[in-house]
């Protein structure tokens, strides 16, 4: 999030919502690129990019909304980008110069983009689970990916994500005032399968990984961190979003199965 660009995911439905304002520049074009990236690197189920407020009279910034839309198909599962523009702008035009029509869907509000996408069928695989703002509950977040594992066949992907998870839950029971949500799915499949992580909670500040603390006997974590560098090191891919009333804290992990001595 930066002061022209914002994204904000939608906890029950994983679609997030990218809104870029302003006059369109080398410095808004870094910040929606970096913005974009971790949008896209959560692996939304989709993605609407509002561009109504965007002030591009060149349409320069075309190439940046076709690639991440090409990006989005190019994931397993894909990902929808849909991407609400004025129909008479410079910048829907040059789209339609372009071949969007090939890769994305022009919406002409966001509402229209919000109903599009609703009726996309979710993941099949997915399992939720709503828990008391207590760090105990990591313990019933811990069974759930097991659950998870054993359903979907991926144990090599569990001993990580049962790690990542409980640090995930308890960081997020120190400072939610109402029930904790986490969401376990399943992207890709075969040997590029993922286990997806997510956990919602009622705070709206983003964690952040704190620096080791300098002391007496070196650098320390004592000052709180730790958890997240442990789900750092873990992860193959994590990261936080807003959401409406909130933030949904997110990791991704992948890997083979170990071959067979």
């Amino acid at each position: 999030m930066a002061d022209s660009v914002l994204a904000v995911i939608d906890a029950d439905t994983a679609v997030i919502e990218f809104s870029v304002w302003g006059d369109w520049d080398r410095a808004l074009s870094t910040r929606a690129r970096m913005v974009l990236d971790k949008c896209l690197a959560e692996h939304p189920t989709g993605m609407i990019v509002d561009l109504h407020e965007l002030s591009d009279p060149q349409a320069v910034s075309a190439p940046l909304w076709l690639t991440a839309c090409a990006q989005g198909a190019a994931m397993q599962p894909p990902v929808a980008v849909a991407v609400c523009v004025k129909a008479n702008a410079p910048l829907a035009r040059r789209l339609r110069r372009l071949g969007a029509r090939d890769w994305l869907v022009l919406y002409a509000t966001v509402a229209q983009a919000r109903t599009a996408l609703a009726g996309r069928h979710p993941l099949a695989d997915r399992m939720h689970l709503a828990l008391p703002p207590d760090p105990a509950a990591a313990i019933l977040a811990r069974a759930l990916v097991n659950d998870a594992c054993r359903q979907w066949d991926v144990p090599h992907l569990c001993q990580r994500a049962r790690l990542i998870i409980s640090e995930l839950v308890v960081n997020a029971a120190e400072h939610a005032d109402g029930d904790i949500e986490v969401i376990v799915s399943m992207r890709g499949e075969g040997a590029a399968a993922a286990l997806h992580l997510a956990v919602y909670d009622g705070d709206a500040i983003l964690p952040r990984v704190r620096e080791p603390v300098p002391g007496p006997l070196g650098p320390s974590l004592v000052d709180r961190g730790l958890g997240l560098r442990i789900v750092s090191a873990a992860a193959s891919a994590w990261g936080a979003l807003p959401a409406r009333s909130g933030k949904l804290v997110w990791a991704i992990v992948r890997g083979r199965p170990e071959e067979p001595s």
